[in-house]
Parts: structure tokens; sequence; C-alpha cells
């Protein structure tokens, strides 16, 4: 991954290892690349992921169960739908 800052490769990285059909929050990440209070800095990191849907950011959440943002083409609903496709469903 030659673009985005180290910390946002970490981020992209840590995305990499959520299976499919699977979520996990903008605080389990953050805590699983050893920033346990950035969790607002790995969802602007979600954000700016210019490899999606390779890299999987659609997969993370908000800590409350809702859906989160998505910054690709078609917004939170694109995301809603390909977590559907995947098994998950978020309200």
């Amino acid at each position: 991954m030659a673009q985005g800052t180290p910390f946002q490769q970490k981020v992209w990285a840590a995305l990499q290892t959520i299976p499919c059909g699977e979520v996990r929050t903008y605080t389990d990440i953050a805590v699983q690349i050893g920033h346990p209070s950035s969790a607002r800095a790995v969802a602007n990191a979600c954000g700016k992921n210019p490899y999606a849907p390779e890299v999987p950011c659609h997969r993370v959440i908000r800590s409350d169960g809702s859906i989160g943002g998505y910054s690709a083409e078609g917004g939170s609903e694109k995301k809603r739908a390909m977590l559907r496709e995947e098994g998950v469903h978020i309200d």
C-alpha cells in the first residue's frame, strides 16, 4: 500500500484481517493497532481508504452497533448492502 500515512496504513492492514461475514468496531481496530483511544482517527482512515472494497472498510461499524459511514459511491446504503451480501444485517 503505497498511499497513506503510517497510521492509515496500519488501519488498512488491520481491516484486511476482518473475515468476510464479520464486523469490527472502530474502537476494536484502534485497540488492534495499539492506539486504543484513536477510534475517531480510525474512522477517518477508513473514510480515506483508496483500496475499498478490497481493503474492507465496509466491515467496520460504530460501537453502538449502527452502520457508520461509507465514503465510497453509494454511501451507507452501499455499505449496508455489501454487509448484507456477506450475511451481516445491521439495522
